[in-house]
Order: C-alpha cells, then sequence, then structure tokens
C-alpha cells in the first residue's frame, strides 16, 4: 500500500451574510452572521516549506492571509452568493496551494460543507439522539453486555455533485430527511427496534444507510459517534471505524532555522484520531472492538504521552507527518486494521497518514 501524506489547516473568521439563492422565507435570506471556520487539506510537494516539517506552520500562515480578507465583513460584498460551498471555491481560488485536496467551511458546529478537488460540494449535518442498547453477543463480562445509553451523534453527508453551482442540498432538506429517524430512534431502547438486535455503532451507521439512501440518493457516508471519541462511518461498502485520543507531549523541530520558534523546546496538546478498516464480524457486529484498539495502542500511547518526543527511538522529526508517520507503522504491528492516522496540534492545523481510504472530514 503506497502512504499518502496530507497536511491540514484551519482558521476562524467572523463574518455576516445573506444567502438570495434559497427559497423565499428562508431564514438564511435575511442579514445574519457566522463564527465560519476554514479547513484545508493538501498533499503538498517535498520542498514548498521552508524548512521540512514547516509545512503546518506555513499552511496555517497562507490560509490566515485569505480569511483575513473574509473577516468581520459583510460577506455579499465579496462574492455574490455567499453559501458555504461558494466561499470554499472562494478561497481555493486565492490559497495558491498546490495539491489542495479539499476546502472546508464549517458555518456551525452541527453544519458545513467540504469541497473535493473535482468540486463536488460534501453537504454534512449532525444530528443527536439519547438512547439505550446492549450488545447481546459480547462475552461474559464485556461492560457493553450490560444494559447502558450513549448520547449518540450521527452526521449525514451528502454529495450532490454541484458542479459549480452556487447550493447544493439545503440544510433543512437534512433536517426533513433525518425527522422521521430522530423519531424513532430518540429515547428508544435499540435492541427493539427492528434491524437492531445488535446494536453496535457499525450496525447502526448500515441501518441508517438502507434506509436514508433511499429517500437521500445524495447519500455518501453515515457517521455514527457512540461517544465523543470514537464511532463508525458507512458508505453502503466500506466499514471504518476510529478511535480518539489526546496526547501532551513536547518537541522540537529538527530542521527548523535556529531563529525560528519551532525550533525551540515547546509542547502540544495533540489530537490523535486512530482510523480502523475491516470487515463487520457478522456475530459481533463491528469491526474491531473499541476496546481492543485501546488496549493494544496503550503502550504507544504510554510512549508519546507526557514525554518528549525528540527521545523517540526511530523518529525522524518531531513535525506532525513525521509523528503520524512513525504511529501508523508502530500501530500496524498490532492492529493491521489500522490504515490512517490524523494528528492535529491544534484544532484542525496538523497532518494525515493514509494508507487506504480517505474516509468522510469528521467536524473538527
Amino acid at each position: 500500500m503506497t502512504l499518502t501524506t496530507l497536511h491540514t489547516a484551519s482558521r476562524g473568521f467572523e463574518s455576516a451574510r445573506q444567502v438570495s439563492v434559497l427559497p423565499q422565507g428562508h431564514r438564511a435570506q435575511g442579514l445574519h452572521g457566522h463564527s465560519f471556520v476554514a479547513k484545508i487539506r493538501a498533499s503538498l510537494p517535498p520542498d514548498w516549506a521552508s524548512f521540512p516539517g514547516g509545512e503546518v506552520e506555513a499552511l496555517g500562515q497562507r490560509l490566515q492571509a485569505c480569511t483575513q480578507l473574509l473577516d468581520y465583513r459583510l460577506l455579499n460584498e465579496v462574492l455574490p452568493s455567499p453559501t458555504d460551498e461558494n466561499i470554499a471555491r472562494w478561497l481555493r481560488d486565492r490559497l495558491g496551494v498546490p495539491g489542495l485536496e479539499q476546502v472546508g467551511i464549517q458555518s456551525l458546529a452541527d453544519q458545513g460543507v467540504d469541497l473535493d478537488r473535482e468540486d463536488n460540494a460534501h453537504v454534512w449535518r449532525r444530528y443527536r439522539f439519547e438512547s439505550a442498547h446492549k450488545l447481546p453477543n459480547v462475552p461474559m463480562g464485556h461492560k457493553c453486555g450490560r444494559l447502558h445509553g450513549h448520547g449518540f451523534e450521527v452526521i449525514l453527508h451528502a454529495n450532490q455533485d454541484a458542479g459549480g453551482r452556487d447550493i447544493s442540498i439545503d440544510y433543512d432538506h437534512l433536517d426533513e430527511v433525518w425527522a422521521p429517524f430522530h423519531a424513532q430512534l430518540h429515547h428508544k431502547y435499540l435492541n427493539a427496534i427492528e434491524g437492531l438486535s445488535n446494536p453496535t455503532s457499525e450496525v447502526i451507521a448500515g441501518w441508517l444507510w438502507t434506509r436514508l439512501k433511499a429517500v437521500l440518493p445524495e447519500l455518501s457516508w453515515v457517521t455514527v459517534y457512540e461517544t465523543g471519541s470514537c464511532g463508525a462511518n458507512f458508505n453502503g461498502h466500506d466499514y471504518r471505524i476510529w478511535k480518539e485520543m489526546t496526547l501532551d507531549s513536547a518537541l522540537f523541530l529538527r530542521n527548523a532555522p535556529p531563529d525560528d520558534p519551532l525550533s525551540h523546546i515547546h509542547g502540544h496538546t495533540y489530537t490523535l484520531r486512530l482510523h480502523l478498516c475491516a470487515p463487520l464480524d457478522e456475530v459481533m457486529g463491528w469491526t474491531v472492538d473499541f476496546g481492543d484498539v485501546k488496549d493494544r495502542f496503550n503502550p504507544i500511547f504510554k510512549a508519546l504521552d507526557h514525554h518528549p518526543l525528540h527521545e523517540l527511538p526511530g523518529l525522524e522529526d518531531c513535525d506532525a507527518a513525521s509523528i503520524s508517520h512513525w504511529i501508523l507503522r508502530e500501530a500496524r504491528k498490532t492492529l493491521p486494521q489500522v490504515d490512517r492516522v490524523d494528528l492535529y496540534e491544534t484544532r484542525g492545523c496538523g497532518a494525515l497518514a493514509l494508507l487506504g481510504g480517505e474516509g468522510p472530514a469528521l467536524p473538527i
């Protein structure tokens, strides 16, 4: 498998807008504002930054220069139809970053658009339901075999292939599609619902996919958060899960010039996300048990957390890309299903190491 590296950056900006292309009477036709977040992913050439390891900082500075042009502005004065899709296109056309894979605009914590390199607008919105469940097929003593509950979250990702048009799928349409499923799942015992007798995150994602695809043909992914730090994706073919954790580590960048602050010892509270892809176990209803992921990865976690990363054996440098490569290599020794590692130094700023499919972009 080929290893791919994507560097990521994000920046926030405060802007007002009116969206006239929406149906008459839509609330967003009135003047309103958002705390937007712009996020980008790029496969950068080796010599793009001023020094190896400086990609995250340089990418963030480039994005900052563009978002400053939108900060505290009426967006209608900058572009004629300031939908999330069009803001993403506006940024893409001005960034001047080679190898751009994705430009995203998150207009609310629970909604956004991710624009891919083919100009497809992947619209997403997040929903929540509070439910109880248990997993009937787990070994005796497994905590998930006991009746318990979660505040589940679901993200619907829809790709209408907007083809450069101003707007793809209105968020309100996703609300309409989701409403009957919320009524069926919220404040319910999931095991009692037909088709959910073994309601793992993967099974719930597949159950939703089958039913949603019939009423939302543009559906591209269903994401289910079981907790805030783990969940599953399904696209009709592949099941993917992730496990998220934070690391508090010290470092310096070996290749940074002496006068660059990154050459000095500093630190980050990293967000680390492991992604795994595997066939669904028809009996257990999962790809890999989240508990097994945590247990098998724990020795690697302990080697990273509350340690100086520049002293870690086998680590070429302490930039996000080098660390994510190291983690991917080490994790696959005990978790061969891991095919992607996300490592963020700060919110949305870091690197992705990929061996397989990228999967959907999750909110930051």
